[in-house]
């Protein structure tokens, strides 16, 4: 009960100071990828959609009690995942208490983390995000729904969620590599354009989270 009343508080607090993090995972995949993703989100977050958040993203292991200090948590990589029991009761904890899991496969993590999530939610499947969500909506209009940021096996990119009384806790993005296109522009070589979408989409991503 007071990690729930934590996240709330969290949650309804006005867009100041908050913080968001980077999941710790184990299972032997690089779940340190993209290391400038996340605060090149953050500085155009908070230049060009007013939030408050702090520069640098905090890291946080699935089976920790801080879990609860972030109203959104962000996972990434290209390999294995694992989520032991304790791991699996706190992420659901978490995801049921009001907070928010972004995971963005880097190539590689999907045949992995579908087993993962199953395990978290093992009465709830993965359902595909229609376009007209209002994750795709707002601030910035994407009317296909989930952008392609990099090409790997070229299939179309697909926006996975999990839905607790009809609100998102869970947002899973494959084939399209959104954390590639938010990495400082010399790591990738991405053209600005496909850059600016991958960044319009992250916003778009919390302002889901920071006004629902």
């Amino acid at each position: 009960m007071r990690k729930l009343f934590y996240l709330l508080l969290i949650l309804s607090t006005p867009l100041f100071s908050q913080e968001i993090a980077l999941v710790k995972y184990s299972g032997g995949g690089d779940w340190y990828a993209n290391p400038t993703s996340l605060p090149n989100l953050i500085k155009y977050c908070n230049t060009n959609i007013n939030t408050r958040i702090k520069i640098k993203p905090a890291t946080v292991e699935p089976g920790s009690p801080d879990l609860f200090s972030y109203p959104y948590v962000h996972l990434t990589g290209h390999g294995n995942i694992v989520f032991n029991e304790a791991e699996v009761s706190n992420l659901k904890n978490y995801l049921l208490a009001g907070g928010f899991l972004h995971i963005d496969d880097n190539y590689g993590m999907d045949q992995y983390i579908r087993k993962e999530i199953k395990k978290v939610f093992p009465n709830n499947n993965l359902v595909e995000i229609p376009a007209n969500h209002p994750i795709f909506q707002k601030p910035y209009t994407f009317p296909a729904g989930l952008p392609k940021i990099h090409e790997h096996d070229g299939k179309r990119p697909q926006a996975f969620g999990i839905f607790i009384k009809s609100k998102l806790v869970l947002l899973y993005t494959y084939e399209c590599d959104l954390g590639d296109g938010w990495e400082d522009p010399e790591v990738n070589n991405d053209p600005a354009a496909v850059r600016e979408k991958a960044l319009k989409m992250g916003a778009n991503i919390m302002s889901y989270i920071f006004s629902n």
